[in-house]
């Protein structure tokens, strides 16, 4: 069992039922998630020791998105409590060819406002073995790139493997302010997770013909994304999920990975999602089974399609978190998408 932290914002999640526009609504659904905190769920539902570091206000909602990580089994013995509020998210969910949409009010949040000084780095990666963080932290605020940065020192001092999922929000930076901060922030970084648009975004690398909206992937346009991005960064691998929409109901999903050191390149096995129930923390539940393979010691091509077949099913599930067990999707990634009744 590998030791695992992750840090950034959980947020208060309130969603349309089913598929109604916010205009129809009379009433939200309430959960709470964040890029990072979906993470270690994951991998605490996989049996590993996973600790997410965040700030979160004084104040009962502090207390209740705490409450829905402990539920899960992960540990939040660092989460500072300071500033005056917890950033929430408006999701209304869409369907066929109307998109989701997402609507932030997350300003002056307690994660964005919180000083390094509200936590105690060493003692947070004190017998680590993984640290993980997105794109989304640092674009919060200022003040939260600095603490994302402190962290990441932290991190490498005690020889832990970092890794980054890039995740570019146009909400809420720039493209150039996001290259600013970003690219200063990988030479700490073994681990890099971005799709092309983000390698694109965040870092400044033109991508080849990389397009899936068509339905059709053009792998030749990652590899060569991924040199590029091995040779200027070093980094151990380099994974992009590969999204092909179709609608907001049915995507084709899949993944690809390069050993940063001999370039070796592999694409996983693809499987087609229709009908969505919940997009939301694809991605992530994507980055938490990457990091649980990796850390269980599979190699490359193994984990990869230990993480897609995780994100396939966390696609199934409504709320920001992958609920499913290391059971659920090992039998998937052998091959069973029966979907029969378990009896």
């Amino acid at each position: 069992m590998a030791k695992v932290v992750t840090m950034g914002e959980i947020m208060l999640r309130l969603s349309t039922p089913g598929n109604q526009k916010f205009i129809q609504a009379t009433q939200f659904d309430i959960n709470y998630g964040g890029g990072e905190a979906n993470v270690a769920v994951s991998l605490a539902n996989y049996g590993h020791d996973a600790e997410f570091v965040t700030a979160v206000p004084d104040n009962p909602i502090g207390a209740c998105a705490v409450a829905a990580l402990n539920k899960y089994g992960v540990c939040t013995k660092h989460v500072a409590k300071c500033g005056d509020r917890l950033g929430i998210y408006y999701l209304e969910t869409g369907a066929s060819m109307r998109a989701s949409n997402v609507v932030y009010d997350r300003a002056a949040s307690s994660i964005a406002t919180a000083p390094a000084s509200a936590f105690d780095f060493d003692a947070i990666f004190e017998g680590a073995d993984w640290f993980h963080f997105t794109g989304i932290t640092p674009a919060v605020s200022d003040l939260a790139a600095e603490v994302t940065e402190a962290a990441l020192k932290a991190a490498k001092a005690h020889g832990v493997t970092v890794s980054v999922d890039l995740n570019f929000r146009k909400k809420l930076w720039s493209s150039e302010k996001a290259q600013k901060v970003m690219t200063n922030l990988m030479k700490y970084v073994d681990v890099c997770i971005g799709n092309e648009e983000d390698a694109e975004l965040v870092l400044g690398f033109k991508p080849g013909n990389t397009d899936v909206t068509s339905g059709e992937l053009e792998l030749a346009g990652y590899v060569d994304i991924f040199n590029q991005m091995a040779d200027k960064f070093g980094f151990k691998y380099i994974i992009s999920s590969l999204r092909e929409s179709y609608s907001a109901s049915h995507n084709g999903w899949s993944a690809c990975i390069m050993d940063g050191k001999t370039r070796e390149f592999y694409h996983s096995k693809k499987y087609d999602i229709n009908p969505i129930v919940d997009r939301v923390g694809g991605g992530d539940s994507f980055a938490g089974g990457l990091i649980c393979g990796l850390v269980d010691g599979k190699d490359m091509k193994a984990a990869l399609e230990f993480a897609v077949a995780a994100s396939a099913l966390k696609h199934t599930i409504p709320g920001d978190f992958n609920l499913v067990t290391r059971a659920d999707v090992e039998t998937l990634a052998g091959g069973d998408a029966s979907g029969r009744v378990q009896r």
